[in-house]
């Protein structure tokens, strides 16, 4: 037998992406209710912390060895391979205040935070979990790579364009 791999539709391929990302997010989110739900608030964001520690070097990995993203390849090698994260597909994301040696990342629109506000519920407190995520993806890239917070829920939102905000510094 022989190789009988067929070349994939784009418009096909676009619309499983989306499907893969949006199961992947809802199964992040059902495993954080059902820990939620057994061990209460505090201890379910423990938990996912601890996982994003882990997932987002392994993605970050994942899509360096993809899209051929060397290791140390600074913050071009970022803003690179933050277009190729999983939930990129379904969240509005943009950089701005580009300098030589920083970017600021917006996450302009998260389906998550989006979808509790259609549902009167309030804003998900990922600040802490995204504290190590970025930090830990960001240094996977460039471990000169420093990582702030500009703002991310619960923080208050008022005025904000965006849900949540990093600040990736090169250090030389």
């Amino acid at each position: 037998m022989g190789n009988d791999r067929q070349i994939p539709d784009p418009e096909l391929t676009q619309g499983m992406l989306e499907d893969f990302a949006k199961n992947w997010l809802a199964h992040d989110g059902l495993w954080f209710l059902a820990v939620e739900k057994q061990y209460g608030l505090e201890k379910a964001i423990e938990l996912d912390t601890e996982a994003w520690e882990a997932f987002t070097v392994l993605e970050a990995k994942r899509i360096m060895k993809r899209h051929n993203i060397p290791e140390g390849s600074g913050l071009d090698g970022l803003k690179k391979a933050l277009r190729y994260r999983m939930y990129a597909v379904l969240n509005k994301q943009e950089i701005r205040a580009e300098t030589d040696v920083s970017f600021e990342f917006y996450m302009v629109d998260c389906r998550v935070q989006s979808a509790r506000q259609r549902k009167g519920l309030p804003l998900f407190p990922c600040k802490s979990v995204g504290i190590v995520e970025y930090r830990e993806f960001a240094r996977t890239i460039d471990r000169r790579i420093s990582t702030e917070v500009i703002g991310c829920p619960p923080d208050e939102e008022a005025g904000r364009d965006f849900y949540c905000g990093w600040k990736f510094s090169l250090e030389r």
